[in-house]
């Protein structure tokens, strides 16, 4: 021995790593380390580590003409890091959602999908229409608001800047989703009604791809054909 003391790494940079691979993905070493303000060398002994653990993966990115030096890698997290986020709650709601489309068919599943993304629409309302009608503004008040709900949520720009895109790194649901592919399908059509526009699911989590990413078009609302506010359901009188 030389006489000098091996420094373990540090569990909570591994995972504060991981969380904006999740968060921010693809993203590179060189993202990561000015977001965290740490050296590059770290980051990258680090997102090795992690790619062995099978939690990080290589994002093929096409990036401009770097000339010489170290090529760049772009990461994006493992279905298996998705995984470990997910609890083991979701096998007894396929179980329980299995059972009821069981009993009562296809159309129960689809009516409870859209009574779950009906509520989350209800608790977003108020958040996204207090920023006004532009779509952008919109767009970046729902992310918060799903964020809070633990969906990585970031907006983004389109290709042609054309579009924005509200990309989503982790689902809660992701398990149950590829299952009941349902609820991503009445999660969509809340979005659209949330921002007042029609909307374009690209790519899903649960259908295997790294995020999900939803295409919103930059042009203006239509609240006639997406009206902002859902109608509130009438309780029966002498109901609890």
């Amino acid at each position: 021995m030389d006489g000098q003391v091996a420094v373990p790494p540090d569990p909570n940079t591994r995972a504060q790593i991981l969380h904006l691979v999740i968060h921010d993905g693809p993203i590179s070493a060189v993202g990561i380390a000015a977001k965290l303000d740490l050296a590059q060398a770290g980051i990258r002994r680090h997102l090795g580590e992690l790619e062995a653990a099978g939690l990080v993966e290589r994002h093929p990115v096409t990036v401009p003409e770097r000339g010489r030096g170290r090529p760049a890698h772009y990461y994006v997290a493992s279905a298996r890091a998705h995984r470990q986020l997910e609890s083991e709650a979701h096998a007894m709601a396929i179980q329980a959602l299995e059972y009821l489309k069981a009993v009562a068919g296809g159309e129960a599943v689809e009516g409870f999908a859209e009574q779950r993304s009906g509520s989350l629409e209800e608790r977003y309302r108020t958040v996204v229409e207090a920023v006004g009608g532009d779509i952008g503004d919109r767009m970046r008040a729902l992310a918060g608001a799903l964020n809070e709900d633990g969906y990585e949520a970031t907006v983004r720009p389109g290709p042609g800047g054309l579009t924005l895109q509200l990309c989503q790194g982790h689902c809660p649901v992701q398990q149950v989703a590829a299952v009941f592919p349902e609820l991503c399908e009445a999660e969509t059509q809340a979005i659209a009604r949330l921002l007042g526009v029609h909307v374009q699911r690209l790519a899903t989590l649960a259908g295997g791809e790294h995020v999900c990413t939803t295409t919103v078009p930059l042009g203006l609302r239509d609240p006639k054909r997406f009206p902002a506010a859902r109608p509130a359901k009438q309780k029966k009188e002498g109901a609890a």
